[in-house]
């Protein structure tokens, strides 16, 4: 059994301890320096959370049913606020700073699968009549200036080229068309004589390549609380294929990251970076 030495003070054998015990001031930078990184990176992630929710969305354009005012492989960033982002997880929405008008570009969860985004331009908003005869759009009667068209066929279609179909032809017209058995069910709902009738809080879009795009003539009306947002501006275009952004397989989808490495800058379409809408 040890025995305490009488030439030891009790109050500096104390003091030692503590001494041991307590941290060194590198032990304390270094915890308070970990804590700072954490806490930096919970700020950025939330920060990016809101911008993301309520500010803007990066997306990119995988079709071509809106060229030439939108390419293929064009990267755009999405005005959110414009329309009331909704809250994450809630039925609430911020209140819109704008409504959406007739010829606005417009973001939106396509109706027939919300988990898709799809970017199309605003032909007729609630209460409009529209017509479509060899190709040209009318709105109320009116014809609709579009100097932004772009047709690939002179041949005319019905359904795609004279809109709305008469409803003893709807049953006739092919399913590969694309139109939707949804639609093709409702679609008698709203035509009259003078054209098809948009409810209020719907919107009818069309793509502006106007021979290649499926759109609320294929599948019916838009519903105003589906706009996500409209396209700000392209902040990078990269010329590939619509069958590259699309596919959906890991080993394809590895082989195209690969390729736009190799091709970044000879691919890039640098004049389109920038551009506003």
């Amino acid at each position: 059994m040890e025995t305490p030495d009488p030439t030891l003070n009790p109050e500096e054998t104390a003091r030692e301890g503590e001494a041991l015990s307590a941290p060194t001031p590198r032990k304390r930078a270094r915890r308070e320096g970990a804590w700072e990184t954490v806490r930096s990176l919970l700020v950025v992630l939330a920060g990016v959370f809101c911008i993301r929710t309520f500010i803007g969305e990066a997306t990119v354009i995988p079709t071509g049913s809106m060229e030439q005012t939108i390419l293929i492989g064009d990267h755009v960033f999405l005005n959110k606020l414009l329309y009331g982002p909704r809250l994450p997880y809630t039925g609430l929405r911020v209140p819109p700073i704008k409504t959406v008008r007739r010829g606005d570009i417009v973001a939106f969860r396509y109706p027939r699968n919300p988990s898709v985004m799809f970017v199309k331009r605003v032909i007729a908003t609630g209460s409009d009549v529209v017509r479509i005869e060899n190709k040209k759009a009318f709105v109320n009667g009116q014809p609709l200036k579009e100097p932004y068209l772009q047709f690939q066929s002179s041949t005319v279609f019905p359904l795609r080229d004279n809109f709305p179909p008469a409803v003893s032809q709807l049953e006739t017209l092919p399913a590969a068309w694309g139109l939707d058995p949804g639609w093709a069910r409702e679609m008698p709902n709203f035509i009259r004589e003078d054209g098809l009738h948009v409810p209020p809080g719907y919107l009818f879009v069309m793509g502006d390549n106007r021979d290649n795009s499926l759109d609320s003539r294929f599948w019916g009306f838009v519903p105003e609380t589906a706009v996500v947002g409209e396209p700000l501006f392209i902040y990078w275009s990269y010329d590939a294929p619509s069958h590259d952004w699309t596919n959906e397989g890991w080993v394809a989808r590895a082989k195209f990251d690969l390729s736009i490495l190799w091709n970044f800058i000879r691919r890039t379409r640098w004049s389109r970076t920038g551009k506003f809408f």
